[in-house]
């Protein structure tokens, strides 16, 4: 009796969600459909004014998608044995159709939607296939601006026209982002340049998003509590306004500039990994924003040799010297297998009772690989598929963890992401080389932050001894592992086989 009375509650309860939600899609395409007809009325008399422009609109379209999209995922899947392979190929469905019109919004409302829409499109590690994949192209379809528009932000900013500070200026942006886009232009002074322009209105309605987004995230987490997705809404009210500064921007771009000063790039597929180990583990001030679109690659004209140049320098991240130590000592673990250090660092990191999911997560490798060390195999497809069958399994183990780390370490998994998917497109993920380049930075990274400390000249020369000894060690593995992949090398192991094998 008692089974059947819970029963009841629960059929009850989810039918009055889905009320709530039909009632939602109701109002909301109401609203769209006056949002609609008003800003008609006002383009007509008009036309220079964008829908895009008014509140209603954008409101109105968030609130119609994310109702229609809730009662998809009430509706859909309510009649169909969980685990069956029905179940499975609609759930399927649902994600796919979802992440469309995901898609379609971010397009639609532009600006903030877009940036979001494209940090969502990283989260591998969180969101299903149909979602990262879906979302993923937002990074290549980002609004371009008229050029009126770009010659009105130019002179509200700056107080001159576009002929009054350039020679030259061309109309067609070089590229295209969800806040700015770029132009081609020569200075009074001869000297070609890349000029940034924020796409107009993006400032003014960034903050009115955010909150919208927050509404609307905080009403589905009532119809589904294991939706824990405020932390986006966090990172997004922390970073967006840092994004939206130019001037933070250049002083970015000004601080990597010189910390990196040293750096000359011969191969793209090695030292993509080399600089990012660098930025995180040793200086700890890191790019965060490294999807394909803001890496290049030219040749040098000059010497011919191939250079890395990275883009869009307003999202960086600050790690603490506490943070970055740990990092490190929890990445030295991970490639040499050491599990109870593992656990250690991990709960240092604030990943709890987790630490698997959490060494899982920042890998992105399954358990057994990081237990048996993840520089000793290549990522498999069955690895891979694994991966993302465990990762909409553990969501809300996920969220948790999520919400449980230090922010730091929210845009450090985007990152970390971002970057797998260039070295996947580069075939040089899980590479060797990509390990014994962390290695040498955390080794590097520790041992400075040891002489800090240390106020003794023997313990000082005692640590820089240790350093170089382990530097050389990782230096003769790294060549064995050439001389292993070269034309001589196999020579050699042959020859040794044989003579192995040898009666004689």
């Amino acid at each position: 009796m008692l089974g059947g009375g819970l029963c009841f509650l629960r059929v009850k309860a989810s039918r009055c969600r889905e009320a709530v939600v039909a009632s939602m899609a109701r109002r909301a395409l109401k609203l769209v459909s006056l949002a609609a007809a008003s800003s008609g009325f006002y383009l007509y008399s008009s036309k220079y004014l964008d829908p895009n422009d008014f509140g209603a609109v954008r409101v109105g379209r968030a609130v119609a998608t994310t109702a229609v999209i809730t009662y998809d995922y009430l509706t859909s899947l309510r009649s169909v044995p969980y685990g069956s392979q029905e179940y499975a190929y609609l759930k399927s469905q649902v994600h796919l159709r979802s992440a469309e019109r995901l898609r379609d919004l971010c397009c639609a409302n532009r600006g903030t939607f877009i940036k979001v829409g494209q940090h969502l499109g990283a989260l591998d590690y969180l969101l299903p296939e149909e979602y990262t994949r879906t979302l993923k192209i937002l990074h290549s379809q980002a609004p371009q601006s008229s050029m009126q528009e770009i010659e009105q932000v130019i002179r509200e900013d700056l107080g001159k026209e576009i002929k009054e500070l350039f020679v030259s200026f061309e109309d067609t942006p070089l590229g295209a982002a969800s806040l700015a886009q770029v132009h081609k232009a020569v200075l009074q002074d001869g000297r070609t340049v890349a000029v940034k322009v924020q796409h107009p209105k993006v400032q003014a309605q960034s903050s009115r998003d955010i909150l919208l987004m927050e509404i609307l995230l905080l009403t589905v987490k009532q119809i589904f509590p294991d939706f824990e997705f405020m932390w986006l809404v966090d990172e997004a009210k922390k970073n967006l306004p840092l994004e939206l500064d130019f001037l933070n921007e250049g002083r970015n771009a000004e601080k990597v500039s010189h910390m990196l000063k040293d750096f000359d790039f011969l191969k793209i597929s090695r030292n993509l990994g080399k600089l990012y180990s660098e930025m995180i583990f040793v200086n700890g001030f890191v790019h965060c924003d490294p999807h394909p679109g803001n890496v290049l690659v030219r040749k040098c004209p000059a010497t011919g040799k191939a250079h890395i140049i990275l883009l869009d320098h307003g999202l960086y991240q600050v790690l603490t010297e506490k943070f970055r130590l740990d990092y490190c000592r929890l990445w030295q673990s991970l490639i040499k297998a050491d599990m109870k250090r593992v656990q250690k660092y991990s709960r240092r990191l604030g990943a709890g009772d987790l630490y698997p999911l959490f060494a899982c997560m920042l890998t992105a490798r399954s358990w057994d690989s990081v237990n048996k060390g993840i520089d000793r195999s290549p990522v498999t497809a069955n690895e891979d598929v694994e991966i993302r069958t465990n990762a909409a399994a553990y969501l809300p183990q996920i969220s948790q963890l999520l919400n449980n780390v230090p922010r730091q370490m929210l845009l450090l998994l985007k990152t970390n992401d971002l970057l797998r998917g260039i070295e996947s497109a580069l075939h040089t993920r899980a590479s060797s080389s990509s390990f014994l380049n962390m290695s040498r930075c955390c080794i590097r990274a520790v041992s400075t932050y040891q002489r800090s400390k240390s106020h003794s000249l023997y313990r000082k020369a005692k640590i820089s001894l240790l350093e170089a000894l382990s530097l050389w060690q990782i230096n003769l593995h790294e060549l064995f592992l050439r001389l292993k992949g070269s034309r001589l090398g196999n020579w050699v192991i042959a020859f040794l086989s044989r003579m192995h094998h040898s009666p004689y």
